[in-house]
């Protein structure tokens, strides 16, 4: 089965980091540019950064700017979220996917939930004292 599988989540105080990780299943990376999602509870998928298939273009939500690093490393067919300085409102299910085509489009947009693929189950991030 083609799946992105995330990892990394976990619960962190205020101001605290996490790295996140998206790791392929059945299939390599390195030719498809990924994005990061995430969900908090009664709120709609927002679309938090993504990375072109050769790290070169990389783009966030303003929400996350200058606090979120997004990477990827195709030799271990994986990509990266660092969160630091994390905010309470940063708390909700992380997921990554692949883009449709060769470039990060309509990452932010509601569709990307339907026009993205290979999605993983998430991973939960918890900002809580």
């Amino acid at each position: 089965q083609l799946q992105l599988v995330e990892s990394g989540g976990g619960l962190v105080q205020p101001g605290g980091s996490l790295r996140l990780s998206c790791a392929a299943s059945g299939f390599t990376l390195d030719k498809y540019p990924i994005g990061w999602f995430r969900q908090a509870p009664g709120k709609v998928r927002e679309g938090v950064s993504c990375i072109s298939s050769g790290g070169s273009i990389i783009d966030y939500a303003d929400s996350v700017k200058g606090r979120f690093t997004i990477s990827r490393d195709n030799a271990k067919n994986t990509v990266y979220l660092q969160m630091n300085s994390l905010k309470p409102e940063d708390t909700g299910v992380y997921s990554c996917a692949a883009a449709p085509g060769p470039i990060c489009s309509g990452y932010k947009s509601p569709s990307a939930r339907q026009n993205y693929r290979y999605w993983g189950q998430g991973t939960q991030v918890t900002v809580s004292t």
